[in-house]
């Protein structure tokens, strides 16, 4: 089963990092083991072009920044992509040149092109995606190390490795 790791975000706006912040710490415990259970990238996109990356992956493991303002800044949530669609209920990404990733993955679907039959999506709350900082506010910082645990007993076999 090929799986992919995904973080996604701007690595110099702050918060929005925590999805690349994640998913480089995910890849550093993993690069010791001879087999990865996973290949591990980030990216900065959305929509079509975030389908394009899953295409050949059985299983995608996506992570990134959620804005909520009715949750504490730093909470982890795993949702899916039915999950997702419910928080976001429209056909448009924040771009209003492409579509959401629901759109997208169900149009990739129709083309036969070759998507994960599973996709988690774990969400890391967070206040600032607008200032310009590499490094993530206090809150999200702290959530770093268990959104990491949380991605390793995803894609590791029980008693995996430390982190």
């Amino acid at each position: 089963m090929r799986t992919l790791v995904l973080g996604l975000g701007n690595p110099i706006l702050t918060d929005d990092a925590v999805g690349v912040r994640v998913a480089e710490a995910v890849g550093a415990a993993l690069a010791p083991l001879p087999r990865p259970p996973a290949e591990v990238a980030t990216a900065a996109v959305g929509g079509l072009a975030l389908m394009e990356l899953l295409i050949g992956y059985d299983r995608a493991i996506l992570i990134d920044a959620l804005c909520r303002a009715d949750h504490v800044p730093g909470s982890l949530l795993r949702l899916s992509l039915a999950d997702i669609q419910a928080l976001q209920p429209t056909e448009r990404s924040v771009s209003p040149h492409d579509t959401s990733l629901g759109i997208a993955l169900a149009l990739g679907r129709q083309m036969g092109l070759p998507l994960p039959a599973e996709l988690v999506i774990y969400a890391i709350t967070v206040t600032d995606v607008l200032d310009f900082s590499e490094e993530p506010t206090p809150p999200v910082a702290a959530a770093i190390p268990a959104a990491v645990a949380a991605v390793l007993a995803e894609v590791l076999p029980a008693g995996g490795v430390e982190v």
